[in-house]
């Protein structure tokens, strides 16, 4: 098994095929309709009830899924089976190169493995990376979507600490369901970034699919608005390539590495971008239907279970993948593409961190000209990029295994060639 534990795209699965019908819900706001349920989709058959809503008893004016427990127990029950995920591995200790890398950004102080989402609030307050303003909370808790949602875009703006004192609720229902009942697995993009960035072409992806790579996603806080954008305006420019050009085009670092002199771009978690790039499974296959099974109540009654898990770790979820995989181990399989994607990355990230070094020293020592310099940085950020990519995408390689050896692939070469600048 691959060193890092990060294959958990969380996802929510419906349990049926859904098509995206574009009908809007308050764009001004920042919601639209994605889908209706229609159809029957392995496991088993999910059994939909007509409910009405409960209303909203906090300030935030979310339901939250204690509310929702009294409509949807066993989904909900199935949701709290997410506290057992929180198990965290520090990779700066694990993987101590990046420490490098992320010189001067807030990862190189304080960088572990995702946990459960019923863990955001506490995880967002507590990390020793700086927040400044509350747009670290985008993906952090329904409350903060609601407030972008009904303030618009000056909610980006506020004051980190005042706006966490008051949210509540960890990501839940909101985020994929808004405050509706949900009735034939209906979904909502509740964050306006996915759909202004998107807009019609989000009929292009499956509803569940928009559901989960509303967070699970490569993003930017504007400079001038501060607000959370993406990096492409369409599904065909979920590229690392064209996302590079975008960045590069706009001028736009996360931060500039002091010892270097380098605008250095910080990758996110790219899960959404990585799957729709070229890979197999997104043509037959959305983000819940390997991270979320089926169940079955007591009382006989096929539900969508809430609990996001790797798709090895349940084996009803490994049984359909005989339909293409036919008779092969595909927890094996799986390994191996981790345990090779892996490996690259430590291969990749310690010659990206002897770059690093050698560069900075060039800097300190001011024997090489500015356009010299400018030269290797330019190539030393872009090997990075590559790189990060890959290291921050949550399933080292299972989404998308040919993606990301060519994007290691491509930051060795862009490495190398910064690396022979030194010895002309």
């Amino acid at each position: 098994m691959a060193d890092k534990e990060r294959i958990k795209s969380y996802a929510v699965r419906i349990g049926v095929v859904l098509v995206c019908s574009a009908a809007f819900v308050g764009v001004s706001g920042g919601l639209m309709s994605v889908a209706d349920g229609a159809g029957a989709k392995l496991p088993g058959e999910v059994e939909y009830i007509r409910v009405e809503a409960p209303e909203a008893s906090n300030e935030n004016g979310v339901v939250t899924a204690e509310e929702w427990a009294a409509v949807y127990p066993e989904i909900v029950a199935s949701y709290k089976a997410n506290d057992d995920n929180n198990y965290r591995v520090d990779y700066l200790e694990q993987d101590p190169y990046i420490a490098t890398l992320y010189e001067g950004f807030g990862f190189a102080k304080d960088y572990t493995s995702a946990v459960s989402h019923t863990y955001t609030l506490e995880d967002v307050s507590a990390t020793e990376r700086p927040h400044p303003l509350a747009n670290c909370l985008t993906c952090k808790t329904p409350d903060y979507t609601k407030l972008v949602n009904d303030m618009g875009v000056d909610a980006y703006k506020l004051d980190f600490e005042e706006t966490h004192a008051q949210m509540n609720e960890n990501i839940s229902c909101y985020n994929c369901h808004e405050n509706q009942a949900g009735d034939g697995g209906k979904l909502v993009v509740t964050h306006s970034y996915m759909v202004n960035a998107l807009g019609e072409d989000m009929s292009n992806v499956n509803a569940a699919t928009l559901a989960c790579g509303q967070c699970h996603i490569e993003y930017y806080f504007d400079p001038d608005t501060k607000a959370t954008s993406v990096p492409y305006d369409s599904v065909a420019a979920m590229d690392p390539e064209k996302m590079l050009a975008y960045y590069n085009e706009m001028g736009f670092s996360d931060w500039t590495q002091e010892s270097t002199g380098t605008g250095m771009l910080k990758a996110q978690h790219p899960e959404f971008e990585t799957f729709m790039n070229g890979s197999l499974h997104a043509s037959v296959l959305n983000c819940a239907d390997c991270h979320m099974a089926t169940a079955v109540s007591e009382d006989g009654v096929t539900y969508t279970s809430h609990k996001w898990e790797s798709p090895l770790a349940n084996q009803a979820i490994l049984d359909t993948c005989v339909e293409c995989h036919g008779t092969e181990d595909m927890t094996e399989k799986v390994h191996a593409i981790q345990e090779e994607v892996t490996a690259r990355e430590k291969e990749v990230g310690e010659k990206l961190a002897e770059l690093k070094t050698t560069l900075a020293d060039a800097v300190a020592a001011g024997e090489m000209s500015e356009d010299e310099l400018n030269a290797v940085r330019s190539l030393y950020r872009d090997a990075q990029w590559y790189w990060d990519y890959v290291y921050v995408e949550n399933s080292e390689g299972a989404h998308n295994s040919s993606l990301a050896k060519r994007c290691l692939d491509k930051a060795e070469d862009l490495a190398d060639e910064a690396l022979s600048l030194f010895e002309a």
